[in-house]
């Protein structure tokens, strides 16, 4: 078995579209739209590799917004330099929540930046 996707709902299929593309650089990979069932998806993803995990979209027709749950907490991507990642983001338009730095009572460099439905992505610097 392996992961396959995580699905996020999302009150704007462009704007996030937009933010998952533009912003942290990954590829929309293909779209559903389901009329009948009233919903689209896009999933999005790093292409080049065949065993990583994707990202599917899901609008819901007439849905804007979300509560969020206490349950889930983020999803994390690996960068190579967290700095120059967290710089490009910013000049992107994209939102650092969490400036760069260590981890507290370790040496892991992270930082965190929200998306436009509010869901944190942890970025990790590559060791």
């Amino acid at each position: 078995m392996r992961l396959l996707h995580t699905m996020l709902r999302v009150g704007n299929m462009q704007k996030s579209i937009d933010f998952y593309t533009l912003v942290l650089g990954m590829k929309l990979l293909r779209t559903t739209d389901r009329p009948d069932q009233k919903y689209s998806l896009a999933f999005v993803g790093y292409e080049g590799n065949p065993h990583q995990a994707e990202i599917e979209l899901t609008y819901n027709y007439g849905v804007e917004s979300y509560e969020m749950g206490s349950a889930f907490g983020h999803l994390a991507l690996g960068v190579e330099d967290l700095y120059a990642t967290c710089d490009k983001i910013r000049t992107k338009g994209g939102s650092i929540t969490r400036e760069p730095g260590p981890v507290k009572g370790g040496d892991t460099l992270i930082a965190f930046v929200t998306d436009p439905d509010g869901y944190k992505i942890e970025l990790i610097q590559k060791t």
